[in-house]
């Protein structure tokens, strides 16, 4: 694990299968190929465009300098290839929630653990490195893969949000 002096971020790091690591320029059109696709994406936001994608990229990138923490591009470790998006990031796009945890994955990458893999570094450094008191989580109530692997890690159903619709779960440490 690296971390970034100035501000405790922890910048890259590693799992059994995967490399986590903040976003380049360059890894915007990969992410866009599942971010933006709508079956893919149908249960959490699509983004519309490329420039849409970007953005949102990019700005969860300039909360990383300020929280310390935003989505990582998640990579297979076995040939490098981006197969997800995702982490701890307070979102800056709907503000209030406090700390999230998300993530968001290719297609053919479903199935194969790897949000259990990428949540249980997630709550690790929720925990131990940033010392968080609780973290967020919402799921689409269509979702009971997400649903399921959320609560099988110490996630509760704390209420439904109707206006998003979605249900919010909370962990607290």
């Amino acid at each position: 694990m690296k971390s970034d002096r100035n501000h405790n971020a922890v910048t890259t790091f590693e799992t059994n299968r995967l490399v986590l690591a903040p976003a380049r320029l360059g890894d915007v059109a990969r992410l866009y190929g599942f971010l933006g696709n709508h079956d893919a994406m149908r249960f959490t936001h699509v983004d519309q465009t490329f420039a849409a994608c970007r953005k949102r990229v990019l700005v969860h990138e300039w909360f990383r300098r300020r929280d310390g923490f935003a989505p990582w591009v998640i990579r297979a470790k076995e040939n490098q290839s981006i197969i997800g998006w995702g982490g701890l990031y307070t979102d800056p796009f709907d503000p209030g929630w406090g700390p999230e945890v998300g993530y968001y994955f290719h297609p053919d990458a479903w199935g194969q653990g790897f949000g259990t893999e990428l949540l249980t570094a997630s709550l690790d450094l929720a925990a131990h490195h940033y010392r968080l008191p609780e973290l967020t989580a919402f799921v689409h109530p269509d979702n009971l893969a997400s649903r399921r692997l959320l609560e099988k890690s110490g996630f509760g159903v704390r209420d439904f949000i109707p206006k998003m619709n979605r249900y919010r779960l909370k962990r607290v440490f």
